[in-house]
């Protein structure tokens, strides 16, 4: 969810949802119902049950820190102290107030499980679970919880050994997902770098050449140093044709590409994405093609930064107008109820929407844009040249 939720292996950026996670973390810890309940129907004195809620609150704060910090690079050292600490307060809270806090001792094996790596889990799980049937054979009529609270301490602190090493991998995913990126970032420069050397590099050293031929011939033949100076300005004018060339092959997007990209932008913030696979483009300009996958982007780019919307459909639809067959393009994105009030993803005529009607009337298109009852729509169309079936997806 986009601003609430975050995803495994992501620390929490803000006060959602550092809520969301300590909720997550505590609503755990609804099985401290036992000791809670010895608490107050145990026929404790006064003095034990501050003591007890003093001990429990204590152990409470502790467990909730160190499962909070996982995965912040702590020492292990350090996590081993701390587990230690929840050891002893389970033990003493267990051998001072009797077999309901023998419970405790399930936190300390998952906090193990999360705080740890495996080859220091693998031993501080069975330790945790010795030290409970330990005290469970020590304290009145332990031993009948301790078939309960058993096979949940060493289940539950293997599972968390899983799921910290779930984090990790994502972790790792991540940051190799980035470094692809910077390194596909990089070979595009570098290719854009030898193509414009393989383009200016022959019309430059032409250029340097007739200008030099031109420098001796002007003295004694003039005729013919004009005839230099001509040829510099054809290999001037072709160069810099070659150059807009190429930079417009540069900044023009497929719909292909744009639609991956859609993909993997609305997932990552959190919007349910329905977009169609492989567009057919036969007979589709490269002109208009180019104009509907800037469409696509500012509108997937809008939804992301600015509607707040749950779900966004896209439709590539072949249509016959009065004008001609054409290829439309709808991107439409969807509140949920709790959602709805906060806007879609544009609710005026901005910049981009601007940009783009510029773009579409070049290639002879349309574009349509603006709020509906529960978000909000663009369409845009461009004309083709082949056939169309009409409302059949592209």
């Amino acid at each position: 969810m986009s601003g609430v939720g975050f995803g495994i292996g992501q620390r929490p950026v803000n006060r959602k949802q550092r809520v969301v996670k300590s909720l997550w973390t505590g609503i755990w810890l609804v099985y401290l119902g036992a000791p809670v309940s010895d608490l107050l129907h145990g026929g404790h004195s006064t003095g034990v049950r501050i003591l007890g809620w003093l001990g429990l609150a204590a152990f409470v704060a502790w467990y909730m820190v160190l499962v909070f910090r996982t995965g912040r690079g702590e020492r292990n050292g350090l996590v081993l102290g701390s587990l230690g600490v929840l050891a002893a307060q389970s033990t003493l809270l267990a051998l001072t107030l009797g077999r309901e806090w023998l419970v405790l001792f399930v936190y300390v094996s998952i906090a193990s499980g999360a705080a740890l790596p495996l080859r220091m889990a693998r031993w501080t799980i069975p330790g945790a679970c010795a030290l409970l049937t330990a005290v469970a054979f020590a304290v009145p009529d332990g031993h009948s919880y301790l078939a309960g609270l058993l096979i949940p301490a060493l289940l539950g602190g293997f599972a968390m050994t899983g799921v910290r090493e779930l984090v990790r991998t994502t972790i790792a995913l991540r940051e190799a997902r980035a470094t692809v990126a910077q390194l596909a970032a990089n070979e595009e420069r570098l290719r854009l770098a030898r193509d414009l050397h393989d383009l200016l590099g022959h019309s430059l050293s032409l250029i340097t050449l007739k200008s030099e031929l031109a420098g001796r011939m002007l003295p004694g033949r003039p005729d013919e140093a004009a005839q230099q100076v001509a040829d510099i300005e054809q290999v001037s004018r072709q160069a810099l044709v070659d150059v807009r060339e190429a930079v417009t092959g540069y900044r023009r997007p497929r719909l292909h590409g744009e639609l991956a990209g859609a993909r993997v932008a609305l997932t990552a913030a959190g919007v349910t994405a329905a977009l169609p696979d492989e567009p057919d483009l036969d007979g589709v300009p490269e002109e208009s093609e180019s104009a509907l996958a800037w469409a696509l982007r500012e509108a997937v780019t809008n939804v992301v930064r600015h509607s707040g919307a749950r779900r966004c459909t896209v439709e590539l639809l072949r249509r016959q107008t009065l004008d001609g067959p054409v290829l439309e393009l709808t991107v439409e994105d969807k509140l949920t109820v709790e959602d709805n009030g906060s806007g879609g993803a544009g609710t005026g005529q901005g910049n981009g929407l601007a940009g783009l009607t510029e773009r579409l009337t070049k290639a002879g298109g349309t574009l349509e844009a603006g709020p509906l009852r529960s978000g909000f729509r663009l369409v845009a169309r461009v004309p083709t040249a082949g056939p169309a079936d009409v409302g059949s997806p592209a």
